[in-house]
């Protein structure tokens, strides 16, 4: 069984996967950033400075300066604006996945089209014309 597990790990496809999951949650880091720290800001600027992050209806009774101290009191809140910018990074990411799937596909329809070199001819054609030169 441990055999069997080691091959199957020692596997491209299982190896190719895992670095794809690493890179994934690095590329997630650098979109929620991307998000947050640039896309939000230009997005408050036209809303007259609403940030998405902030944004939150309170679902019981009190009165909280922020999200961060209604959950910090344990106040039951409902985090919108977390879903809007959840939603935007889905969007950025689904975005960059389609076009590099777009730029693999180019890249693959470029290499069929291709036109294929005339190899030209074996070694086995060039020893039987080289025995038939000699015969005459």
């Amino acid at each position: 069984m441990l055999k069997e597990f080691k091959d199957f790990i020692a596997k491209g496809n299982v190896m190719d996967m895992a670095v794809g999951i690493i890179i994934g949650a690095a590329f997630t880091a650098i979109v929620g950033s991307l998000v947050a720290d640039l896309i939000n800001p230009i997005i408050s600027l036209f809303m007259g400075g609403t940030d998405f992050s902030s944004m939150y209806a309170l679902l019981g009774e009190g009165e909280y300066g922020s999200i961060g101290e209604a959950e910090e009191a344990g106040a039951a809140v409902f985090a919108y604006g977390r879903f809007i910018m959840a939603i935007i990074n889905f969007i950025v990411i689904a975005f960059v996945v389609f076009m590099l799937v777009r730029a693999v596909n180019k890249t693959k329809k470029a290499e069929e089209a291709a036109p294929v070199a005339d190899p030209g001819p074996s070694e086995l054609d060039l020893l039987k014309e080289i025995a038939a030169s000699l015969k005459k």
